[in-house]
């Protein structure tokens, strides 16, 4: 599998492509977001590790000009942790947020979760789910509309609100969201899913309420 990592600073790079190199993927690198977009353009890679604060064009510029002709996975890391810029990324698409400093080791886990996750199959062989009157799921296509609206979900969160759509009126609790939804082996925190619900609740609009929180639990889909 080929990885590319995109930081401006070189001892970044080589610590990475070191620690990826020994899990054994193939490495490339871009010094900035603008060298990203363009070897994105010209190569197929499994998986891209970039920085937010770069010269030329910044992570999350780089990453928007990425998902217009790419829904490669996207592992973020930022020396900037704020919840804002947390969802800025998971709302741009990607697929996991690493704050500076990281353990190289963790990274490569994190890696390893994203890939897994995302070469695996849907569960269901249901072609179209409906909820309530308006909101369709074309499990085919990966598409969610509202009352005849397509709505814009990332990968992740299309994922997530299908897993708790088949599984709709059971509690899920925050453990099993996780591994199904990231990963069995997932590496990360809770903020990583309450992100997502945050921002798939925001995207149904008048089916927000559908998603309820269990405290102390996690979450369940309500039934029609």
């Amino acid at each position: 599998m080929k990885l590319l990592i995109v930081d401006d600073e070189k001892g970044i790079r080589d610590l990475l492509r070191k620690y990826a190199q020994f899990e054994g993927y193939e490495v490339e690198e871009a010094s900035d977001g603008m060298e990203a977009v363009i070897r994105v353009r010209e190569n197929n890679y499994d998986l891209i590790i970039i920085d937010v604060m770069m010269p030329e064009l910044d992570g999350f510029s780089a990453v928007r000009e990425i998902r217009k002709t790419s829904q490669v996975p996207v592992l973020m890391i930022s020396a900037r942790g704020e919840e804002y810029d947390r969802i800025h990324g998971f709302e741009l698409g990607i697929d996991d947020y690493v704050v500076k400093p990281f353990s190289p080791r963790e990274v490569m886990m994190r890696v390893s979760a994203i890939l897994k996750r995302s070469q695996s199959v849907s569960d269901t062989n249901e072609d179209i789910i409906r909820v309530g009157k308006g909101m369709l799921i074309n499990c085919t296509a990966h598409q969610v509309s509202i009352n005849g609206k397509p709505i814009d979900l990332s990968p992740k969160e299309y994922d997530l609100l299908h897993y708790m759509v088949t599984n709709r009126g059971i509690a899920l609790t925050r453990e099993q969201l996780l591994s199904k939804v990231w990963g069995f082996d997932f590496y990360g925190d809770d903020r990583t899913l309450d992100t997502h619900i945050k921002l798939v609740r925001h995207k149904l609009g008048e089916y927000a309420d559908k998603i309820t929180t269990l405290r102390g639990v996690g979450y369940r889909f309500e039934k029609d």
